[in-house]
This record gives C-alpha cells, sequence and structure tokens, in this order.
C-alpha cells in the first residue's frame, strides 16, 4: 500500500473514513472524496497531524462533471491513480408499494450511477499505469437477503456485484475488480435504519449482537482491513468476487 495513490469515495463517515485512515497508517497517499467538505477537511488534518497523507476533495459522485473534476484534481496533483474505492451510498427504506421516482433517484443516483461515474473515469486513469490498478466497490448483505420494506436498496446493492463481475471481464488484465459486502457494521447508516423502533438504539444493537455468531457488530475498522488487503498487491489473483463481510450471519439457519 506505501505510496499507493487511492480514491476513497464517501471517505468522511463510517466505514470511508476508517479506510482512509487505515490506508493512509499503511502508507497510501489518499483522497477522501464525498459532499461533506466539514468532515473530509478535518479527518484530512487528523491524518496530516498524526504523519499520514490524505486530502480531502469534494466530489457528488451521482454528477457526472463532479466526478470528471475530481480524477482532474488528483491527477493534477499526484500524476496517477492506483486505486479506487467506490464506497459512497445512501440507504433508503420502503417497499415497492411506496416506491417513487425520488427513491430511485436517491438510492440509485448514487449507490449504482455513481459508482459507474466513479469507474468510468478512473478506470481510463489506472489503465495508463504500467501495473493497471484495483477497483473496489462496497456492496451489502442486502444484495443476497431481502430485507423488508428495502426493496430499492437491496437492488442498489445487488447491481453492484453485477457491476464487478463485468468490470473484471472488460479490463481482464489490466484492472482488478472485487467487491466488499459488510453485514451489520457500527455506522451512522445503521443508526438511520433505527429510527422508528421503539426500544432504544444500544437495545436493538444488544438483541442484533446476540443473534451474529461472532457476538457483536462489526466496526468499521473491520471492513478497512478488508478493504487495504484486496487493494494491495498482496491480492492480485483476487478478481471479479465480493469478499462478504457478516460475523458470519450468513450461515445462521431460518428460525
Amino acid at each position: 500500500m506505501k505510496d499507493k495513490v487511492i480514491i476513497v469515495t464517501g471517505g468522511t463517515s463510517g466505514i470511508g473514513a476508517a479506510c482512509v485512515r487505515h490506508f493512509a497508517s499503511l502508507g497510501a497517499r489518499v483522497v477522501a472524496a464525498s459532499i461533506q467538505k466539514e468532515e473530509g477537511e478535518a479527518l484530512a488534518r487528523e491524518i496530516s497531524e498524526a504523519g499520514g497523507e490524505a486530502r480531502f476533495v469534494y466530489c457528488d459522485v451521482s454528477r457526472e462533471e463532479s466526478v470528471a473534476d475530481l480524477v482532474a484534481t488528483v491527477i493534477t496533483d499526484y500524476g496517477r491513480i492506483d486505486a479506487v474505492h467506490a464506497n459512497a451510498g445512501v440507504w433508503g427504506k420502503g417497499k415497492v408499494t411506496d416506491f417513487t421516482e425520488a427513491d430511485w433517484e436517491k438510492v440509485m443516483g448514487v449507490n449504482v450511477r455513481g459508482t459507474l461515474w466513479t469507474a468510468k473515469h478512473t478506470i481510463p486513469a489506472m489503465e495508463r499505469n504500467e501495473n493497471g490498478g484495483v477497483f473496489l466497490v462496497t456492496t451489502s448483505v442486502a444484495a443476497q437477503i431481502g430485507f423488508p420494506a428495502h426493496v430499492v436498496y437491496c437492488a442498489s446493492k445487488a447491481a453492484l456485484e453485477s457491476i464487478v463481475r463485468c468490470l473484471a471481464n472488460d479490463h481482464a488484465g489490466v484492472i482488478r475488480s472485487v467487491g466488499i459486502s459488510p453485514g451489520t457494521i457500527d455506522t451512522p447508516m445503521l443508526a438511520a435504519t433505527c429510527e422508528g423502533w421503539d426500544a432504544p438504539v444500544e437495545e436493538l444493537y444488544a438483541e442484533v449482537e446476540k443473534k451474529i455468531p461472532v457476538r457483536r457488530l462489526g466496526q468499521p475498522e473491520d471492513i478497512a482491513k478488508a478493504a487495504a488487503f484486496l487493494l494491495s498487491d498482496e491480492a492480485e489473483y483476487v478478481n471479479g468476487t465480493i469478499l462478504v463481510l457478516d460475523g458470519g450471519t450468513g450461515v445462521l439457519p431460518p428460525w
């Protein structure tokens, strides 16, 4: 990871922020991209003060011109892009009977279209490298599980897994395309899903922890460590596949 130039979209909160911190601690030169300007600048200062190298660049991945500007900025500043972690994502709740065009634009616009814009503009830059590059996508176990009242969100995550496989084929021999599929991770997005429940968040989390085979929620740092491996040269034979990090939840029986 040392000296690799890595872009992390959605890199200022939750999993993204943990990845930015961890990649920088391993010697990477990290660009945290998101729409959270204040949080991003604070994160970059924190890492710089700790001796790492990171900077924040504003980017709305749902807008192609914003992604193009991000890539142009990184190329101007560093001369290359070695790896990308397409992590930006939003959550949306609702059954298909609640479905609106606004739901589609919000969830699919960021999660799917945003990932496609990111790939469209970063992959050509990485293809110019002597050793190519790596494109990593944060998906979710929601790609395999029909979470109640999450139809558009689950559909968006399933789409991301297809994108990972297609990129591995379309850019074979130059770009490795991989996915990471978190389970129940202690992030602000998870807390948001608990709104409207009768019990406090702490009680809800405690109940969930009892059901996960490792007996705890996942932490953003758990994802960051695995993401660092997938982006590193040590994972050079890992391609076109999704690594599930759910603490063993997927092996549970249906009762």
